[in-house]
């Protein structure tokens, strides 16, 4: 897998079934591993080790449903009242930021309704703080540290 612009951590890969699997620590399991699963986990080892996010606060793939269609965000922290107040999206780091999947994260945070958006290719990554009573949207220049959501 590429090196990505996170910092490299102990990851844990096996080889079963014709297939590599990395390890979630979140989810405590094996996943299969794919350029897109590569970049979360790297993200979620940011989130906890860099950026100091509790563990227990983020959820890897949460379902939702938008439109009647059933759908998966990448990553959804939440604050300690149990709301999400961040949504991740994360791409594999061949797929460029685009118009397209900045539109699919705000999308998903139409039912979210996330104060913060982040977008990662594991390269570049982007974050914007959203107030839904003001309907304004605000880039910022980096990820918030956990307690200063």
């Amino acid at each position: 897998m590429e090196t990505l612009n996170l910092p490299a951590f102990p990851v844990k890969v096996k080889q079963a079934e014709n297939k590599f699997w990395i390890f979630d620590g979140i989810r405590r399991k094996y996943l299969v591993l794919t350029p897109e699963e590569w970049v979360r986990q790297h993200f979620i080892h940011y989130l906890v080790q860099y950026l100091h996010y509790p563990k227990g606060l983020i959820s890897p793939e949460r379902g939702i449903t938008y439109n009647s269609l059933a759908k998966r965000t990448d990553i959804c922290v939440y604050n300690t009242a149990g709301q999400v107040c961040m949504l991740v999206e994360c791409k594999a780091s061949s797929v460029k930021i685009s118009e397209v999947t900045i539109h699919q994260a705000t999308t998903y945070n139409q039912n979210v309704r996330a104060k913060y958006i982040v977008l990662t290719n594991g390269l570049e990554h982007y974050c914007w703080q959203v107030d839904f009573e003001k309907a304004t949207t605000i880039s910022l220049a980096g990820i918030p540290y956990y307690p200063n959501l």
